[in-house]
């Protein structure tokens, strides 16, 4: 059993502890309660897609292969200067990777799995969905094969990346300071899995909110706008099966009736929610639709 391979099976333990914990403080302290049946719905779907993982197959493996074959250097990380190269390299990549997954459909796909709970907690960080190795997205971290780092190595930073993600699942941790203009907190990620229009599509990073910041997309949390969570279109099943394949059939049946190699082309690589008479559900749109009902004038009689 490989060093990663034995690092999650000691850490799976506690991070489903965690969420457990957490579950029934939650459940005991709010009035909303707690939703027990999205977290089981969150660990099946964390079961079965480590059952997937056991299937060798993955779109983007044959291009790691070959990127590293064709390596430019060969980095070990056996010294500092290699070891901060691999991290900010990723955290760079990742970036990437994670805008790409909320802006590009064939991505979001899969990615919309992760965003689907309308509770915002511990639970909700290992929900992630099945298909992402069919997808090919983590060809994004292809470049640092082609640096000289091995892929396995890429993976395992990659893995302990997420990692730091799950204690920032987390609606009842507060704003942490000077620290919000550097790291990927608690707070930048509640506006990350918002739905309300001002907050989508925003805070992509990884540990870090830095390249949120570089290039636009960082988003305060606001005291006067309350995150509410889920999807635009929230999910009302906590059928695991069915979470994970009806941005699948919708995309099948969009296809299906796409009149146009354009039409086809935006409803699998357009923006999630796009539609060719620009009446969907893409982030500009809802925006759009927001301001514009903003702008309404108040019925006679309410102030």
């Amino acid at each position: 059993m490989g060093t990663l391979a034995k690092l999650y099976l000691i850490l799976l333990p506690v991070v489903l502890g965690a969420a457990l914990i957490e579950g029934l403080w939650l459940s005991r302290t709010r009035p909303a309660g707690y939703d027990w049946k999205a977290w089981g719905t969150s660990v099946a779907d964390l079961a079965v897609r480590r059952l997937l993982a056991l299937l060798p197959y993955g779109l983007a493996m044959p291009v790691f292969a070959w990127a590293y074959e064709h390596r430019l250097f060969t980095f070990h990380i056996d010294n500092v200067g290699s070891v901060l190269l691999l991290f900010i390299g990723l955290e760079f990549f990742y970036y990437w990777y994670h805008r790409a997954s909320h802006t590009v459909r064939w991505f979001w796909n899969t990615h919309a799995v992760h965003h689907s709970p309308n509770q915002f907690n511990l639970a909700a960080a290992y929900r992630l969905g099945w298909f992402g190795k069919l997808t090919g997205a983590t060809v994004f971290f292809t470049p640092l094969a082609l640096l000289g780092f091995e892929p396995q190595t890429v993976l395992a930073a990659l893995f302990l990346n997420l990692l730091y993600q799950f204690w920032i699942h987390a609606d009842w941790i507060p704003k942490l300071g000077w620290l919000e203009y550097v790291l990927n907190t608690p707070s930048a990620h509640r506006v990350h899995h918002a739905r309300n229009p001002e907050y989508l599509d925003a805070n992509y990073g990884g540990v870090l909110i830095v390249f949120d910041r570089l290039f636009g997309t960082y988003v305060e949390e606001r005291e006067d706008l309350p995150c509410e969570y889920g999807l635009v279109t929230r999910v009302t099943t906590y059928n695991p099966v069915l979470i994970n394949a009806q941005p699948w059939i919708g995309l099948a049946k969009d296809l299906a009736g796409a009149r146009s190699f354009r039409e086809a082309w935006g409803y699998l690589f357009g923006a999630p929610g796009w539609r060719p008479d620009g009446q969907g559900l893409t982030t500009t749109e809802l925006r759009a639709r927001a301001a514009a009902a903003r702008m309404q004038p108040a019925p006679v009689g309410v102030s």
